[in-house]
């Protein structure tokens, strides 16, 4: 393999052939697959999706892009590549990294990977996925070198072993299809809070706040080699505090009265903190 190889990593969700071509994409039994205007295509079957639009609605996405835009989680975005370049090994000598995100989002996590990558002159497939299509429309109009469908974690349209790197931050954990798309070798970089993120958002949400669990935790056919930690504190107007509000769990599950303690303040300062997990794949 070298730098110039083939961009290839989507495999038909009706019968599990390979996807190839630059625009429509087909497999050999016929299934054809159109590339989207904003340069996305949509690997999630009817028959497969819950709602009629599942995920993050559009508004949502929005104002989640707003906020990771405007530089509030950078500390996050540069101790994410710097993790995927420290862990990143292509299969072969000279051929580039193959990075998949499972559960993308908007892609702002992405960019900065691409841009760290870039400026360290390594070459690199970026590919992503997730089951909100305002999101994934988003994410392949920003970051046009790389390759975004909209797909479940739990039925991923990547072929197997296709994946040098696998993203999975926030995101639903889909232990079965992260080894499957994985190579042998290959390196999951997990995400979660660390224990002090938003604690202060939680004071005001909570009359008891909660600090977040730390576990270490083990899955089959993976071994763990790395764990970091980062930690700051951001001030986030009102005008943002909304999106980093419905960027959280609690969006669904605070009652009434903490939501509207949250509306009511005209910043909030608080700690974000994230634990990043890194296993390898056996």
């Amino acid at each position: 393999m070298s730098r110039n190889e083939a961009f290839a990593p989507w495999q038909c969700p009706l019968c599990g052939g390979v996807l190839q071509g630059e625009n429509d994409l087909k497999c050999e039994k016929g299934h054809c697959f159109d590339r989207a205007r904003e340069g996305y295509w949509h690997l999630l079957p009817v028959q497969s999706m819950r709602t009629k639009a599942p995920g993050d609605s559009k508004e949502m996405v929005a104002a989640r892009r707003a906020f990771l835009n405007a530089g509030y989680y950078g500390i996050f975005g540069q101790a994410l590549g710097e993790l995927c370049l420290a862990h990143g090994v292509p299969a072969a000598k000279d051929a580039p990294l193959h990075l998949l995100d499972a559960g993308c989002g908007e892609g702002w996590y992405d960019r900065c990977i691409a841009q760290q990558f870039a400026a360290a002159e390594k070459p690199l497939q970026l590919a992503g996925f997730d089951i909100a299509k305002p999101a994934v429309r988003l994410a392949a109009k920003a970051l046009p070198a790389a390759q975004y469908a909209v797909a479940s974690s739990f039925s991923q349209p990547v072929r197997t072993g296709w994946a040098d790197v696998l993203l999975n931050c926030f995101s639903p954990f889909a232990q079965e299809e992260f080894s499957r798309v994985l190579r042998p070798g290959g390196r999951m970089i997990y995400v979660v809070p660390g224990a002090e993120h938003l604690y202060q958002m939680k004071a005001v949400l909570y009359e008891k706040p909660y600090k977040n669990p730390v576990q270490q935790v083990e899955y089959p056919g993976f071994r763990a080699i790395d764990e970091r930690e980062m930690q700051g504190t951001i001030t986030v107007p009102a005008a943002q505090l909304e999106a980093l509000f419905a960027m959280t769990p609690y969006y669904w599950k605070t009652p009434r009265d903490g939501a509207a303690r949250l509306a009511a303040l005209p910043q909030l300062t608080t700690t974000i903190a994230f634990r990043f997990l890194v296993f390898e794949k056996l």
